[in-house]
């Protein structure tokens, strides 16, 4: 069986090869294979010990809600995850024993927002190859991609529907590389994994709204470690980016991914709340587009004022922020009626913003939302203001822009002590007071 040459690198033969780099089987992989979350695939048992056979799904008939443009399997770690702090990859072996090429990403997902490693390729038919997560991957301004101390899963995703039947086979997962003790960047957040538990201080947790009839419908509630009851706290609201796989870009889609608010508020001093958007006919959350507007709005207000009625969340002291989609949804979610307009008292977007054409979101159509804003002003990241300007200017509100200098599509930058993030703080400090 022919080896893909586009992954087989030097690395990967070398913890083939005794003597040269220390590979070890990961611990607890078997435990992950018995646990996996499938999403287009079913699972039968490998060819060898420890390996695993992904076998796709038939695509949805007629009238049956559209399928993403990916399926995955997603390996969780043992509790506490997997410590990789002294390794460099993160590798298996994967074959195409299907009979159409597949397009696959191997990540190293971290415990929690978008911290991840890929490694990717494409393989024909009968084809094999070894796939490494580089663990010390870093972003083009030298940022970590990851905690390699805090690996929570491996996922393997394939990109697009292929025409016929689908096999994939996933070696035995060894962690290899020899590397120094891996350290935290100065002054990154840690952000806390989330957790199926009851609200408490410093704890991420699915929250369900009272009566929820669709569990699968949750948002994400984070409150502060200073959290008190008896007192209104500020509120940050989030929404997620679209559900993405490129090399570059891992987005589940998913409220569990937002990590902008906590970066901003550094985990005290305000509420923290991720928002779905939803799709109450399907009875999830839309991973991809906007699920129904007005289903994610009336989904938004009912989730906030139980926040507030439960939690202390202050109806006066509210800021929406979002990146990507997330960030559109400011002005075409968080503008669509004046009812939930009236919540705002300001927004912070991220590489991307209303009016730019995405679906439905258009140039006239956020201009009419525009005015609808009643906060006081509008903090913009690695967004152009020449282009957005005219609808900071309709918004009648002060507005600023600035760059991360992250140069990825991706929220990394709001965990680090950078300028353009401390500026952000500082606003939302001012903004909040």
């Amino acid at each position: 069986m022919p080896y893909s040459r586009r992954r087989f690198t030097l690395g990967a033969l070398a913890w083939c090869a005794a003597g040269r780099v220390k590979a070890v089987p990961l611990a607890g992989w078997e435990r992950g294979i018995a646990t996996a979350d499938l999403r287009g695939f079913r699972q039968e048992p490998g060819s060898d010990s420890g390996s695993v056979r992904l076998i796709g799904l038939p695509a949805p008939g007629p009238g049956a809600p559209a399928a993403p443009p990916y399926a995955w399997a997603t390996f969780p770690a043992p509790g506490g995850g997997w410590d990789l702090s002294r390794r460099s990859v993160l590798a298996t072996t994967v074959t195409n024993r299907g009979a159409e090429p597949a397009d696959l990403i191997l990540w190293a997902v971290g415990a929690s927002g978008w911290d991840a490693v890929p490694a990717a390729a494409r393989l024909a038919p009968g084809e094999r190859c070894v796939l490494e997560c580089p663990l010390r991957e870093v972003f083009p301004d030298g940022t970590p991609k990851l905690d390699p101390g805090r690996v929570a899963a491996l996922e393997l995703v394939l990109r697009g529907r292929p025409r016929g039947p689908v096999a994939l086979e996933l070696g035995a997962v060894h962690a290899a590389g020899d590397a120094p003790a891996w350290v935290s960047p100065p002054g990154r957040v840690a952000v806390p994994e989330v957790m199926d538990a009851a609200p408490a201080p410093g704890r991420r947790v699915r929250l369900r709204l009272a009566g929820e009839r669709q569990p699968a419908l949750h948002a994400v509630l984070h409150l502060p470690e200073d959290w008190t009851p008896g007192r209104r706290w500020p509120l940050v609201v989030e929404y997620p980016g679209n559900l993405y796989h490129v090399p570059g870009c891992r987005s589940p889609g998913l409220p569990e991914q937002g990590v902008i608010a906590a970066g901003m508020t550094l985990g005290r001093g305000s509420i923290c709340l991720g928002l779905p958007f939803v799709d109450r006919r399907a009875g999830r959350i839309a991973e991809n587009g906007w699920g129904n507007p007005d289903e994610t709005v009336a989904y938004a207000l009912a989730m906030l004022a139980q926040v507030r009625d439960d939690w202390g969340a202050d109806p006066a002291n509210t800021v929406l922020t979002g990146f990507s989609r997330g960030a559109l949804a400011c002005g075409y979610i968080g503008l669509r009626d004046d009812r939930i307009a009236a919540w705002w008292k300001g927004f912070h977007a991220c590489q991307h913003y209303d009016g730019d054409g995405w679906n439905g979101a258009t140039w006239a159509g956020a201009m009419e939302r525009a005015r609808r804003f009643r906060g006081r002003s509008v903090f913009q990241t690695d967004n152009s203001a020449e282009r957005f300007q005219p609808l900071m200017d309709a918004m009648g509100v002060p507005a600023t822009f600035v760059r991360s200098g992250l140069g990825a599509h991706a929220t990394a930058m709001f965990l680090d002590d950078r300028p353009s993030t401390r500026q952000l703080r500082d606003w939302y400090r001012e903004l909040i007071a």
